[in-house]
């Protein structure tokens, strides 16, 4: 019935055929749309000299956007920038990955990606602020539900641009699709299922959440009901 009802409301045209991409791998992609989104808003704004793009965070859509980088941007350097060491190396494909209390004063990025959100934003902000290069651009999708204080004057002295993404067009689903047929991206992606939970019953549901309260990454759940 609800699914009767989303078709009503929005129409046929809106539907895009899953093909070959793994069930499980398959409830990332709207996070990857997402990243698809961003990335695609990133081309269009930025300047050509792509040699460094630095990702900050290490979380799934941390790992999610690095892994759609490396796919947009086969010949730049991706260095992932992170705080814990056992996350980041989930990140085999990045060129680089560093811990943000390791970053050199002359470590440069051309563009960077903020993706830690939360309490920890500004802080990301601020050191991504510190060693983009000139004219750079800042694409922002981490989520904070608090304010968070950008260092304005820094941002106007270096001409920088803030981009932010949070959504996602029919356009991006279908490059989110594209993308994730490829078999290496969707082993990438299978690395960040933490847990699988079986939802045969109601409890299962508060099962999963429960056990995601310690997962690094994802944890996904199987319909059966």
């Amino acid at each position: 019935m609800v699914l009767c009802k989303v078709l009503y409301i929005c129409g046929r045209d809106r539907i895009i055929p899953i093909r070959e991409v793994r069930e499980e791998v398959g409830s990332f992609l709207e996070l990857c749309s997402v990243s698809v989104n961003a990335i695609e808003g990133f081309l269009t704004k930025s300047h050509k000299r792509k040699n460094v793009i630095g990702v900050w965070g290490c979380g799934s859509v941390g790992y999610i956007t690095t892994l759609l980088l490396k796919s947009y941007f086969p010949d730049s350097k991706i260095v992932v920038i992170g705080t814990r060491m056992e996350k980041l190396s989930y990140f085999s494909f990045a060129d680089d990955i560093k811990m943000i209390t390791d970053l050199e004063p002359e470590f440069k990025v051309d563009h960077a990606f903020e993706c830690v959100g939360g309490s920890k934003s500004g802080e990301a902000i601020e050191q991504i602020i510190e060693h983009i290069n000139p004219e750079g651009s800042i694409s922002l999708l981490g989520v904070s539900e608090d304010l968070v204080d950008i260092n304005t004057r820094m941002v106007l002295e270096k001409g920088l641009t803030l981009l932010g993404h949070s959504r996602s067009s029919y356009e991006d689903f279908e490059k989110a699709v594209e993308l994730a047929q490829d078999k290496q991206v969707q082993d990438y992606l299978s690395n960040i299922i933490s847990e699988q939970v079986e939802i045969n019953e109601i409890n299962d549901i508060n099962l999963a959440f429960d056990k995601d309260l310690n997962n690094d990454f994802k944890t996904v759940m199987k319909w059966n009901l």
